[in-house]
C-alpha cells in the first residue's frame, strides 16, 4: 500500500517508541548511577586520607624525630639558656620537614623564626612514616607528606633524658587528587582537600609505634 494513506499510517505508528525512549534515557540513567558510585568513592578516599594522616601523626609523635638535631641539641649549653629553664619560642620557633621530587627530605625553620640548632633531616625516619601512611592509603607519595614540629612550651633546657623540647607534631597530607569514573575518558581529576592532624610528641625515639 502506497500513497497518502500509507504515509499517514507510518506517521501515526508508535512502533519503536519504547526503544527510542530507552535510548534517550539510558545516558542520563548511566550518569546518575555513575555519579552515585563516584560520590561513594570520593568519600571513601577522603576517609582513607584522613585516617592515614591520623596514623601518620601517631607514628611521628612516637618514633624517631625527622628533624634529628633536636634530639641532641643542648639548649642549656650550646643554646645559652639556664639549665632547667623552659625553652622559649624564640629559641625553638618550630621546624617543618618535607620532600620535593626525587630529592631527600629536608627540614627548615618556621617562617619568621631563627633556628640556632641544625636542620638535618632523618631520611630513614621520614621514609618509615610515609610507608606507614601508605599502609592505609597506598597511593600516597612522599612529596605529599609534610611534618611540622611546633612550639608547645613543654620541655626544659638541658634535659638529660632526651630532647629539650617536646613539640606539637603535625602531619599534613596535601595535593591529593581523585579521578571520578565519569572523568576517565577525559583523563581529568578533582582535588581532595588537604588533611592535617596534631599530637604532642612522646619520646621521639624508635622505629615502631602502636
Amino acid at each position: 500500500m502506497t500513497g497518502p494513506r500509507a504515509l499517514r499510517r507510518f506517521m501515526g505508528s508508535s512502533l519503536g517508541s519504547t526503544g527510542a525512549e530507552f535510548a534517550l534515557l539510558l545516558p542520563l540513567t548511566l550518569l546518575f548511577f555513575l555519579g552515585m558510585i563516584d560520590v561513594g568513592r570520593y568519600m571513601w578516599e577522603v576517609n582513607r586520607a584522613e585516617k592515614a594522616t591520623q596514623i601518620g601523626a601517631r607514628w611521628a609523635a612516637a618514633t624517631n624525630i625527622i628533624a634529628s638535631d633536636l634530639n641532641t641539641y643542648n639548649f642549656a649549653g650550646t643554646g645559652g639558656l639556664a639549665s632547667g629553664d623552659a625553652v622559649p619560642q624564640a629559641s625553638f620557633p618550630g621546624v617543618s620537614c618535607t620532600k620535593s621530587g626525587a630529592s631527600d627530605p629536608t627540614c627548615s625553620c618556621a617562617t619568621g623564626g631563627t633556628c640556632s640548632f641544625g636542620l638535618t633531616a632523618d631520611k630513614a625516619a621520614f621514609n618509615l612514616l610515609v610507608t606507614r601512611m601508605q599502609q592505609i592509603k597506598p597511593d600516597i607519595a612522599a612529596n605529599q607528606v609534610a611534618v611540622d614540629y611546633g612550639y608547645s612550651g613543654i620541655g626544659f633546657a638541658g634535659d638529660p633524658t632526651g630532647a629539650d623540647v617536646s613539640p606539637l607534631v603535625t602531619v599534613r597530607l596535601q595535593n591529593l587528587t581523585f579521578t571520578p569514573m565519569l572523568f576517565v575518558l577525559f583523563t581529568s581529576s578533582v582535588g581532595l582537600p588537604d588533611f592535617s592532624y596534631t599530637m604532642t610528641a612522646e619520646d621521639l625515639r624508635g622505629t615502631q609505634s602502636n
